[in-house]
């Protein structure tokens, strides 16, 4: 399908000196948002996430038990979204699991280089399905994007949108590596017009990953695309999320750009390994090593 003819509907994006004005302009209004109710709120909306080259089915098994495990131990706390792991481990988690509601996300389709062949993609995806993932990262294909191939890599998200029908999926953009608000801005509109349920900022895998520059030109493009389709799409930022400090200034973006309807879990995600710690000891007042 053609997509690259509907970008003409939509306004360029912002500049950079527009958007560094803008992130500004959220970083301040998110001291705000420096607080335990929160804070309770971005733990809630994290993709607890290994992957590793190091992950095993030993290693994976225990990273799950402790995830189930937090329901028990810090029931005043929402538990996180869900566990992501490479698809080999989808069925580990599962097990490990057990009857609680822990979602499973995995990353397929050539993760993270997204360098493969589309037939590929699309068998290790319906296979992460097939085995029980509720959700599914994938990740454009940005040498496409660079080089201007835009229906190309829309059409990849496409096909693979036709492996997720009945879970989640989720687009990542790999922002820092798109660099500009306007390939940020054409990537995020195209995984839209593909179908994706949620577009992501990064794979954590690249030097620069998620940051409050690329979240908020993806949360404009979200709302734009929004205003007129009506249809509304998730926000993931993922890769250097560390603080609490650092998930509340993205709950922040979300807050200033898309409103508070957007501020729930079905719409707002954090990937995140090492703000999950962060976050459980802000919550609690005091350095807490759970993971």
């Amino acid at each position: 399908m053609e997509y690259a003819n509907n970008l003409s509907q939509y306004a360029p994006a912002q500049t950079e000196a527009q958007v560094a004005e803008e992130v500004a302009r959220i970083r301040e209004a998110a001291v705000r948002n420096h607080n335990v109710e929160v804070y309770k709120f971005c733990y809630s909306t994290i993709d607890l996430t290994t992957l590793s080259c190091n992950d095993s089915v030993e290693s994976v098994t225990e990273f799950t038990r402790k995830a189930v495990e937090f329901y028990d131990k810090y029931p005043h706390i929402p538990n996180v979204a869900s566990i992501c792991i490479y698809p080999a481990f989808v069925e580990t988690v599962g097990l490990a699991a057990g009857e609680s509601p822990m979602r499973i996300t995995s990353v397929t389709g050539g993760f993270p280089a997204s360098q493969t062949y589309i037939e590929v993609k699309a068998l290790e995806t319906a296979m992460a399905v097939e085995n029980g993932a509720d959700e599914i990262d994938i990740v454009m294909n940005v040498g496409k994007m660079l080089t201007g191939a835009y229906d190309e890599a829309a059409n990849e998200v496409e096909i693979l949108r036709g492996e997720t029908q009945d879970v989640v999926l989720k687009v990542i953009i790999e922002s820092g590596a798109l660099k500009t608000p306007e390939l940020i801005r054409k990537a995020s509109l195209l995984a839209m017009f593909a179908g994706t349920d949620f577009i992501k900022t990064s794979t954590g895998k690249i030097d620069v990953a998620a940051t409050p520059e690329a979240a908020v030109v993806m949360c404009r493009a979200i709302r734009d695309y929004y205003e007129k389709t009506g249809r509304k799409v998730g926000f993931k930022a993922a890769g250097g999320v560390r603080t609490a400090e650092d998930a509340a200034l993205y709950y922040t973006i979300v807050e200033e750009i898309l409103g508070k309807e957007w501020l729930d879990t079905a719409l707002f995600r954090i990937g995140a390994s090492s703000a999950a710690n962060n976050l459980i000891s802000a919550i609690e007042g005091k350095t807490v090593k759970y993971f």
